[in-house]
């Protein structure tokens, strides 16, 4: 009897599990193709709302005039953005603060009695990520396109990103009856949508470079050798994607030729392009901060915080549905951190050397 009564209250708590999995109609559908080819994106009304909130974006400060000092006349150890003048510099740092420590202010990356100290390792931080901000705007136009970035984009006003990735730590072990593969299948992570598909599909794609193509271009898969567990890997990313955008399969691809880059859309191009700019990213400018993050920022393989397509979008298919941030900090769209010398100043005249100037009288004119 008891036994009974377990296995009810297991059911109905499944099913109730299983019940909140499915999004509640109605459903909206977008037409995303050529008529006939069925190529809708599908959106649910409830998660739209709930995406819209998280989407605003804070004001811009008044934009500053571009006169006076440079940065690096008045402050020390200005690195990246020394070459603009003061007050545009202020602006920025005081956005900067805004975007990522409005709770901790200043003091989150300086010391306030020395700010020109590098001691805190925030700082350091900082200023690659300013560079890798700077490279992704300048160089990644081809995904990014006029649009940009700012540190807002992914930090949405908190020190560290609500989305970012470690290195799994694939195991044997036993997770709710089935046994774990190496490959880390069967572990339900909200990474793929809580499936038993590979939970770690970064590290092979969006830090190394794996192929991610598995599917044939014929008919009959001659020369095709990719397994069914590459497959998995792939369909891995392609969820991801697919929440970290809230779109589904069809943003991109005609499904009933997914290899046909003719039959795609042009976001496929685009995420193309992401996918090798979130490569770039966390080697060239993420994996460069490995001996600067202290022990308790690093993941449980000893590897830093990257990024991966929701870092930025954050469940919608443009980052805060496609807002220039950037196009109101100029100093964010070029990578020339070149000092500029400013213009000598007149020389002094010595009144001794320079002979009376005559009165002007009318025969003189």
């Amino acid at each position: 009897m008891i036994v009974l009564r377990s296995v009810a209250v297991l059911t109905v708590a499944a099913a109730i599990g299983l019940l909140f999995t499915f999004q509640r109609p109605p459903v909206e559908t977008v037409q995303h193709g050529f008529r006939g080819t069925g190529m809708d994106v599908v959106y649910d009304p409830h998660l739209v709302a709930k995406k819209v909130a998280l989407n605003g974006i804070p004001k811009s400060l008044p934009q500053q005039p571009a006169a006076g000092p440079y940065a690096y006349q008045v402050y020390k150890n200005v690195q990246v953005v020394g070459n603009i003048h003061v007050g545009e510099f202020t602006r920025l740092m005081a956005s900067m603060t805004t975007w990522v420590s409005p709770q901790a202010g200043c003091s989150y990356c300086h010391n306030v009695q020395n700010m020109a100290s590098d001691e805190k390792y925030t700082k350091m931080v900082a200023r690659r990520m300013l560079q890798m901000t700077r490279n992704i705007n300048v160089n990644w136009q081809s995904h990014v396109q006029n649009v940009g970035v700012t540190c807002y984009t992914c930090h949405r006003g908190m020190p560290v990103p609500s989305q970012i990735w470690f290195n799994s730590t694939p195991g044997d072990h036993f997770n709710g009856g089935m046994a774990e593969s190496e490959m880390g299948k069967n572990h339900a992570s909200t990474v793929v949508g809580e499936s038993a598909l590979p939970n770690d599909p970064f590290t092979p794609f969006l830090e190394h470079s794996a192929p991610i193509r598995v599917n044939s271009t014929t008919a009959l898969p001659s020369g095709n050798l990719s397994s069914t567990k590459q497959a998995e890997w792939t369909y891995a990313l392609m969820v991801h994607f697919s929440n970290s955008l809230g779109v589904n399969c069809s943003y991109c691809h005609n499904t009933r030729a997914f290899s046909d880059w003719s039959q795609s859309t042009p976001q496929r191009v685009n995420a193309w392009y992401g996918i090798r700019m979130a490569r770039e990213l966390n080697n060239e400018y993420l994996a460069s901060l490995d001996k600067v993050f202290p022990a308790y920022r690093h993941g449980p393989m000893g590897d830093v915080a990257k990024v991966n397509c929701s870092t930025c979008h954050q469940g919608v298919f443009k980052p805060l549905y496609g807002v220039s941030m950037a196009k109101n900090y100029p100093e964010l769209l070029t990578t020339d951190s070149s000092l500029p010398i400013p213009a000598a100043a007149p020389a002094p005249v010595n009144p001794a050397s320079t002979p009376p100037t005559p009165p002007t009288t009318h025969a003189s004119l």
